[in-house]
C-alpha cells in the first residue's frame, strides 16, 4: 500500500512512538517491568478519591451521560472555558475572556497545532520563507519532535552546563539558555524563527527556567514580532509540580499551554490553550476540521474543581509535595548505587522525572536502553530529547537517561538498582563495547 508524503512522514518510526509503544507493552506485559520511561503520572490516593467523588456527583446528576453525549463548540466546553477564565482572572489578574481560551484533545494536539501554525512555509511579501520553532532550551520534549507536517522542524541551540549543589550535596547540574548564541543566531536574524518555545519545568529534565530567563526569552520574542509558547504541563498552576522560586506571566505576546494529564487525569485527553483571540479562533478552527469539537469529559470533571478552588489545592497539598519526596528517594538510591561513579544528577527542580548524565560513558545511551529493556527495566534515552540540534560531534546528548519519578517506591528501588548494576558493569569493563561512542 503506498501512502502519501504525509502518511509516510507520520507512519514512520519516531521517539514518540517508541515511547508510547514501549508503555503500552509494558502495562500488557506477563513479566514485571520496572517502568520508569513513561510520562504517565503516579497514582495518588487522595486525588484518585477526589475523582471518584466528582465522577459519582456527574452519574447523579445525569452530567456525564449529558457531557459524553453532546459536542461542544469547536473552542471547547462553555462552562469549563469560563471556570477557567475565573481562575485565571482571580489568580493572577490577567483580565481575559472566554475569547482568550481554547480547549484540545490534550497537549500533544495543542503543539500539532502550534507547531504547524507559527512553523513551516510562509508567504512574506510575495515571496516563500520556511521558518522553524526556536527551542531556547536543548534537550526539550521528546514529543515535539515529528510535529510538523512538513518543512525544517526546529532550531536549537546547545545548553550552557553548570555544576550546581542541591541541598547542600554536590554532584548536580544545571541547563542554562546560551543567550549569547540564542540571540545571535543566524535564523533569527534573518526572520525564519516562526516562534520560540519552552516546557516549564522542562520535560525530560525538571529545569524551570528562571524568571529572568522567560524574561529575556519574552523580551527576543517580542523584539523579533514572533510569539513565545510555554508548555506549562507540569507547572503552575496545576499540577504545580515546581520547587524552585516562578512566577506565571502572560500577555497577547504569550501562549500558555496546560494540561489535565498531569493533575491524573492522561485518560481524557485534555488541554488548554490561553493566548490571543486570533491564536484562539486559529486552533479552534483546526479543531473542526481535525475533531469537529475537542472531548468533554475531562470538562466535566475539572469544572467544579476549578471552580471551589480544589484542583489547585490538590496540586499545592498533594501533587506537589508526593513528587518532591520522590525525587528526594530516587537521588538517595542513584547515589547509594553510583556514588562513586562518574554520575551527575539534573538538579531536581520539577517535573516527574530525574535526568541523568553519565559522564564518558562507554556506549551511547540508546544502547544502554536497550540492555535495561532486555532486563526488565524502561528508561528513554537522551538521543531523542535534543529536537533540532546535530548531535552526531555532541557526546553529552548520547551520555543521558530520562527516568520516571511517578512510580511506587519498590519499582524505584528494582528500577535503580538495575540501572545501577548495568551502568557500573559497563564502567568497570575492560573490554570495548562495539556500539561505544
Amino acid at each position: 500500500m503506498q501512502f502519501s508524503a504525509f502518511g509516510q512522514q507520520f507512519t514512520r518510526n519516531s521517539g514518540i512512538l517508541q515511547l508510547m509503544d514501549d508503555l503500552g507493552k509494558a502495562l500488557n506485559s506477563d513479566r514485571p517491568v520496572n517502568m520508569l520511561g513513561g510520562g504517565n503520572p503516579a497514582r495518588i490516593e487522595a486525588v484518585n478519591q477526589t475523582y471518584r467523588e466528582i465522577l459519582q456527583t456527574l452519574v447523579d446528576n445525569d452530567a456525564a451521560v449529558e457531557s459524553a453525549g453532546n459536542y461542544s463548540t469547536p473552542q471547547g466546553d462553555a462552562k469549563f472555558i469560563d471556570a477557567l477564565v475565573g481562575f485565571f482572572n482571580r489568580e493572577y489578574g490577567w483580565g481575559i475572556s472566554a475569547d482568550n481560551i481554547v480547549l484540545t484533545n490534550g497537549s500533544q494536539n495543542a503543539f500539532f497545532y502550534l507547531f504547524n501554525l507559527f512553523g513551516g512555509r510562509f508567504n512574506d511579501n510575495g515571496g516563500e520563507t520556511d521558518k522553524t520553532i526556536l527551542l531556547p532550551l536543548a534537550p526539550e520534549y521528546i514529543g515535539y519532535a515529528d510535529a510538523h507536517v512538513d518543512g525544517k522542524h526546529f532550531t536549537a541551540v546547545p545548553p550552557r552546563i553548570e555544576a550546581v549543589e542541591h541541598e547542600g550535596e554536590s554532584g548536580f547540574f544545571k541547563y542554562r539558555v546560551d543567550f549569547d548564541a540564542l540571540e545571535n543566531l543566524p535564523e533569527l536574524k534573518a526572520g525564519k524563527i516562526g516562534a520560540v518555545c519552552c516546557s516549564r519545568p522542562t520535560n525530560p529534565t525538571g529545569n524551570v527556567l528562571t524568571d529572568n530567563e522567560m524574561a529575556r526569552l519574552d523580551a527576543l520574542a517580542q523584539a523579533h514580532g514572533i510569539p513565545l509558547i510555554i508548555d506549562n504541563a507540569y507547572g503552575m498552576p496545576f499540577p504545580n509540580i515546581i520547587y524552585s522560586k516562578a512566577t506565571l506571566t502572560w500577555h497577547d505576546n504569550i501562549i500558555l499551554c496546560f494540561s489535565l494529564s498531569k493533575i491524573g487525569l492522561p485518560g481524557v485527553r485534555t488541554g488548554i490553550i490561553v493566548a490571543h483571540p486570533e491564536v484562539v479562533k486559529a486552533v479552534s478552527a483546526l479543531n473542526a476540521v481535525v475533531n469537529l469539537a475537542p472531548t468533554r469529559f475531562g470538562a466535566a470533571i475539572a469544572t467544579p474543581l476549578i471552580q471551589d478552588g480544589r484542583l489547585k489545592t490538590l496540586s499545592d497539598t498533594v501533587v506537589q509535595p508526593f513528587y518532591r519526596k520522590q525525587a528526594a528517594l530516587a537521588v538517595s538510591l542513584l547515589k547509594k548505587e553510583l556514588g562513586g561513579y562518574p554520575m551527575k544528577i539534573h538538579k531536581p527542580e520539577g517535573a516527574i522525572f530525574l535526568w541523568i548524565w553519565f559522564e564518558g560513558l562507554p556506549v551511547s545511551s540508546h544502547e544502554l536502553y536497550e540492555r535495561l529493556k532486555a532486563a526488565g527495566t524502561l528508561i528513554i534515552p537522551s538521543e531523542l530529547f535534543f529536537v533540532g540540534m546535530d548531535t552526531e560531534n555532541y557526546r553529552h546528548a548520547h551520555e543521558c537517561i530520562r527516568m520516571s519519578i511517578a512510580q511506587d517506591e519498590e519499582t524505584l528501588r528494582k528500577g535503580i538498582a538495575a540501572i545501577g548494576t548495568a551502568v557500573r558493569n559497563l564502567y568497570d569493563s575492560t573490554e570495548s563495547s562495539p556500539n561505544a561512542l
